[in-house]
């Protein structure tokens, strides 16, 4: 799985391949995919940053679809249920999910400096996080790293 966000890619492809995903996801299970929870997506696919619930309840707000917390909160649970999107604990907001569809372990790197989050594999890290849990007699469920720094964009051209 490759990194999204801090690599240069067509972002217009990026949020239309989602969303073609995410539809075809939603048809497979059975599950239903409203105006609401699409335009929620949208929202969350816009940038690569994570969005706060009242900000998305916003801009439902100016799209006519809402003006109740509810509703906001109503398509996130699903998106994240589902993991069509993530909830970031450290900025408490969300974001779009760079691989739905796929088992994977999320990494997410936050630039303190910008606010871009990019979402990575933490397959890597997920083979020596489950070895030390089951030298401890604990077995996992589920688990999401946040890693906050500076991404490229922040640091500058690098010295020579």
């Amino acid at each position: 799985m490759r990194t999204v966000s801090f690599e240069p890619h067509d972002h217009s492809r990026c949020i239309a391949t989602t969303l073609e995903t995410v539809a075809v996801l939603c048809i497979d299970k059975g599950l239903q995919f409203t105006p609401v929870r699409r335009r929620v997506l949208e929202i969350l696919l816009e940038e690569h940053r994570a969005w706060g619930a009242y900000e998305i309840l916003d801009r439902l707000r100016e799209d006519g679809l809402g003006s109740q917390p509810p509703v906001a909160y109503r398509a996130l649970d699903f998106l994240v249920k589902h993991s069509f999107a993530h909830r970031i604990e450290r900025l408490n907001a969300f974001i779009a999910c760079s691989h739905p569809g796929t088992d994977h372990a999320p990494l997410f790197m936050i630039c303190r400096k910008c606010e871009t989050v990019a979402e990575a594999s933490a397959e890597l890290h997920r083979g020596q996080l489950n070895d030390t849990a089951r030298a401890a007699g604990f077995q996992i469920e589920g688990s999401i790293i946040e890693a906050e720094g500076v991404c490229p964009k922040c640091q500058g051209p690098v010295s020579q």
